[in-house]
């Protein structure tokens, strides 16, 4: 039987490009070795890698949200990262230098990656999987801007739809539009305007990293589509105490407003007992499937709940559930959720589907 189309919407290529020079054009074994090999310190920074274009072929990964991340100056882990903002002007400049990479990527590699920016790019990448004697597969890019401090003003937001821009999350960590991860606050006077002007371009609003307060007001406040990328369920995660997971009000809201919330397989946002350098073989993908099934009796359906691996950002192999090597091993949740009582259509749903449902109702055309 084949398997399912897998979406995953949150991967930090384009910081991984520009910070630490990976290829993904290779497979993750093979960038392992080569970063071994080599002495390179990027696993000590970011993870052995999970990510490549080989794996996304064995995972049947059709289409991938491709983040533009940059830190700012006061969150800057050391001075190797150089995707690292002091203002707003620089943060443009670098948001722009990773918009950049994804063209240059898909230019060079049209076999391999391809940007998707309307219902047309989309099709033409799904059709190509469709056949199997078109193999091997082109990998849909949508760019979502993470954090939308590279936007001086909303006045801007129409160049980066013209460059693609597809989705953008207001928040990281607290910006001046809003509250974020471990920098509490509410949607701000310029948060609103630029929901406003997001919305009367077209872009996808997503709520991850913001603070459950600005979440909830975006919620009420945004027209447009919304979605939650990369976040987990809080409600089933003992003692958890932060604000960078989902509460059950904000899953709710997502929910009532049709959005989709991709769950992650990161090991600290499964278990708040484990902390970095812990063995992962207590946490594995049913841990996760336990995210998907809350937020799908939330429901009521599995149609508000999707993938969003947030691989590659920060952490890598040793931050994963222990039967996942790369990004193809996702489709392992699949059987587990079938295990579960989901029928064979749900877990299409979840592993793909409802992204691409999302991104039908949603890409211009």
């Amino acid at each position: 039987m084949t398997q399912p189309l897998l979406v995953d919407a949150h991967e930090d290529l384009a910081y991984n490009i520009l910070s630490f020079g990976r290829d993904y054009t290779r497979a993750a074994a093979e960038t392992r070795r080569i970063e071994k090999e080599t002495g390179s310190d990027t696993p000590e920074h970011n993870g052995e890698t999970l990510l490549g274009w080989p794996d996304y072929q064995n995972g049947r990964v059709a289409v991938v949200f491709g983040t533009l991340f940059v830190t700012p100056l006061r969150a800057r882990l050391g001075e190797w990262d150089r995707q690292a903002y002091a203002n707003y002007d620089e943060a443009h400049r670098l948001y722009r230098l990773q918009l950049d990479a994804y063209h240059e990527l898909t230019d060079r590699h049209p076999g391999k990656f391809r940007l998707v920016g309307s219902r047309a790019d989309l099709a033409a990448v799904l059709a190509h999987w469709e056949d199997p004697a078109a193999g091997p597969h082109p990998v849909g890019l949508v760019p979502l801007m993470e954090g939308a401090e590279g936007v001086r003003a909303p006045s801007e937001l129409g160049e980066w739809w013209q460059r693609g821009v597809r989705v953008i999350g207001p928040a990281w960590g607290g910006t001046r539009y809003c509250g974020g991860t471990r920098e509490p606050g509410p949607l701000t006077d310029d948060g609103r305007a630029l929901l406003e002007e997001m919305s009367a371009i077209g872009f996808t609003l997503d709520v991850s990293h913001m603070d459950e307060q600005a979440a909830r007001q975006a919620l009420d406040l945004y027209p447009g589509p919304v979605i939650a990328s990369h976040a987990n369920a809080a409600a089933i995660v003992p003692g958890y105490m932060g604000n960078r997971l989902l509460p059950d009000e904000v899953i709710r809201g997502l929910i009532e407003r049709d959005g989709i919330i991709g769950v992650v397989p990161y090991c600290r946002f499964l278990d708040t007992g484990w902390k970095r350098g812990d063995r992962r073989d207590r946490i594995t993908l049913a841990t996760l499937a336990a995210h998907v099934d809350h937020i799908c009796q939330m429901a009521g359906n599995a149609r508000h709940v999707g993938l969003g691996s947030d691989f590659d950002g920060g952490f890598g192999l040793a931050s994963v559930p222990a039967d996942v090597d790369t990004i193809a091993d996702l489709q392992k949740l699949g059987p587990i959720l079938a295990a579960k009582g989901y029928h064979s259509a749900d877990v299409t749903a979840v592993l793909g589907g409802n992204w691409l449902r999302h991104l039908k109702a949603h890409l211009p055309a």
